[in-house]
């Protein structure tokens, strides 16, 4: 097996472009080894990015309404960056749940996206904020919606000689609350029983009119609730409200039964959870008021 370690996202192109159908991308690392050491995975070559430090920067996208994410910032960074944590909270309180500090310090969120568990962490916050994956290859560029890019599991919408360059999402806006949520034997360091992310947007009289709700370790793929979302919305976040969501919940997502919960257990937890989410999107909201008029 040979290794290539690339220095520009040029020289990664051109060698995915060379061998892409026998090679893998090697971001941080902490999935690709483990799979490689089971036996999951035979590439002829790694070709290792970690030094395309270009691709290690968060910025505004061209327009500057959205966050720019490359796809080489670690999870480490996403949890304790100020910025991010203001601008999506529920992003920065997912990274924080990746493994111990010694996985957040090397893995990526480009990896957590492209390895396509479906218990991914940082899979459902950037799905509530709309987010677009970016990716390049020798002949061009293209763009992928997130909810478009999982396929299956381990299976995602990037083809053999392109590279992850950029993950584009919309921040949280003033009006709005959003929060994380990982139902797990622990609250970091496990893979998630079940996670949940709501960005919930109020209107002057406090009531919802937005919802963006997404879960993982519910299905195939990471996925959001889209007829949960309605409900959410039609009944203004009332506590009836919450109740028909979760009940909706129930019927939309496809758990299965494996060595950490079973498809009963992931259905029966989802009402509780989403619950506490609504909760929490509403003092967070509530806060951010209160924080403006002071101001």
């Amino acid at each position: 097996m040979e290794f290539r370690h690339a220095t520009s996202k040029g020289q990664a192109l051109a060698w995915l472009a060379e061998d892409g159908d026998s090679a893998s991308v090697l971001a941080g690392g902490t999935d690709v080894m483990m799979q490689y050491a089971r036996g999951e995975l035979s590439p002829a070559s790694f070709v290792h990015i970690g030094g395309v430090r270009s691709l290690a920067a968060t910025g505004r996208s061209a327009d500057s309404a959205r966050t720019r994410f490359g796809p080489l910032v670690t999870h480490r960074s996403l949890a304790k960056d100020p910025q991010i944590g203001h601008r999506h909270p529920a992003l920065a309180e997912a990274a924080a749940t990746v493994g111990g500090w010694q996985t957040q310090s090397v893995g990526t969120l480009g990896g957590n996206l492209c390895n396509a568990s479906p218990a991914a962490d940082t899979a459902p916050p950037l799905l509530i904020a709309d987010a677009v994956v970016e990716l390049s290859s020798a002949h061009g560029t293209r763009r992928v919606p997130l909810r478009d890019f999982f396929l299956g599991r381990r299976t995602v919408d990037r083809r053999l000689d392109e590279l992850v360059t950029a993950i584009e999402a919309a921040p949280i806006s003033g009006s709005a609350g959003e929060v994380y949520l990982k139902a797990g034997r622990r609250g970091a360091m496990v893979v998630a029983v079940v996670g949940l992310a709501l960005r919930l947007l109020f209107d002057d009289q406090e009531r919802v009119s937005d919802a963006r709700l997404a879960l993982c370790s519910v299905a195939s793929t990471p996925v959001r609730a889209c007829e949960a979302e309605r409900i959410l919305v039609e009944g203004g976040g009332s506590a009836e409200a919450v109740w028909q969501a979760g009940e909706a919940l129930r019927r939309e997502v496809s758990p299965i039964d494996d060595s950490r919960a079973s498809a009963a257990y992931r259905r029966l937890i989802l009402s509780g959870l989403l619950e506490r989410a609504v909760s929490s999107c509403r003092s967070r909201a509530a806060a951010k008021r209160g924080q403006e008029r002071d101001s």
